[in-house]
């Protein structure tokens, strides 16, 4: 696994007996390397683009799969958000993450929320976390709290539950998980994510070193989207969406709308400079079917589906043009989480339900010889 500079390996519990075969498939091999620096206090520009040289990442076996899941926005209902967990442990993914809002419950009730979670997904299932606005700010608890009785399973590197990335499999990996917090608000401040912050640079750092060391994809997790069919705007930021849009990330995860909305594949380029935020760009959507090729631009997709009552999707939103698929109340109001099945050449996407109605979605990303 690349470090970056800066940052060393989140902490991680040693490998358990009972941990599934194919975890420890993925976290086996080597981890970043002893000499590099730990973390500071602050995040201090990146260096030399943010990244030490990268060795070349062996290329994957054909054979190689990674298996992973996502949501956020859960509470504590035995109904929905136990049915999403059950759906989850159900289906044999090697790591979940966790999209941010986790329990909706008071200060103080972190280690409960926990337990609830992992007496339906196992107590050494990476439930991998990212901060929502709920507890990033301390309202509904406090990530740090969450993060001790949840803790990184997979060797991520950076501030596990803030900002930090992961590489799967750590040899030979396959996929760069980049996760990011923009715009939220911690103890030490709000975290900007504006272009020329430091913030912004590391993203674009771990961006570029994934593809500099040969990794085949790259998916960015964050709590609040930009695009969105929802009640809120474009909270986490017009730069970032610019940034991940034009290097073509291929995957953006979300939660923070209480449903589920995922875009068509967006780029920027003739025609379309940046894609427009409160408006719609026809000469920004690359692709808008099902079978999309790797490398040609980003799918953003919001699951804000973990269990917490959900909420109406806009119809008339003016950028509904940008989106191929929603849910949310009154639509097929369904619970469940976003299934990524990843191999050298493919990237499988699908929505399962865990609980509600039966909405279902699905698509793919192929890799072709020249991208």
């Amino acid at each position: 696994m690349l470090a970056l500079a800066g940052a060393a390996a989140c902490t991680a519990p040693s490998p358990t007996t009972d941990r599934p075969p194919s975890v420890a498939a993925l976290t086996s091999g080597p981890g970043p390397s002893a000499s590099d620096p730990s973390p500071s206090a602050s995040v201090a520009p990146p260096t030399t683009g943010g990244l030490r040289p990268p060795d070349t990442a062996e290329a994957p076996a054909p054979s190689a799969r990674v298996h992973l899941t996502a949501a956020g926005d859960y509470a504590a209902n035995v109904a929905t958000t136990g049915g999403v967990l059950r759906a989850l442990s159900l289906s044999g993914s090697d790591a979940h993450l966790a999209l941010g809002d986790l329990s909706y419950g008071s200060p103080g009730g972190e280690s409960a929320w926990c337990s609830f979670v992992t007496s339906r997904v196992g107590t050494s299932f990476p439930f991998e976390l990212l901060s929502g606005n709920h507890e990033s700010n301390g309202t509904n608890g406090s990530i740090d709290r969450f993060a001790s009785c949840l803790p990184d399973r997979l060797g991520g590197v950076g501030d596990y539950a803030r900002q930090y990335y992961v590489d799967l499999p750590r040899s030979s990996p396959l996929v760069r998980v980049v996760l990011v917090s923009p715009w939220l608000t911690f103890p030490d401040g709000t975290w900007s994510y504006a272009a020329g912050s430091a913030r912004y640079a590391w993203t674009a750092a771990a961006i570029d070193g994934a593809r500099r060391a040969g990794i085949r994809w790259v998916v960015v997790a964050m709590h609040e989207p930009c695009l969105s069919m929802g009640r809120y705007g474009c909270s986490s930021g017009p730069d970032l969406q610019h940034l991940l849009v034009s290097k073509r990330v291929d995957l953006v995860l979300s939660g923070h709308e209480h449903l589920y909305q995922r875009t068509k594949q967006l780029h920027e380029g003739a025609g379309c400079a940046r894609v427009a935020v409160g408006s719609y760009s026809p000469a920004c959507v690359a692709d808008a079917d099902t079978s999309m090729v790797a490398g040609a631009g980003t799918v953003f997709a919001t699951v804000g589906t973990g269990g917490v009552a959900l909420r109406e999707v806009a119809a008339t939103d003016p950028e509904r043009g940008y989106f191929a698929a929603t849910s949310g109340a009154g639509t097929d109001p369904t619970y469940g989480f976003a299934d990524l099945r990843v191999t050298p050449d493919e990237l499988r996407f699908s929505f399962v339900r865990g609980a509600g109605g039966s909405f279902t979605d699905s698509w793919v990303l192929r890799r072709t010889p020249s991208l």
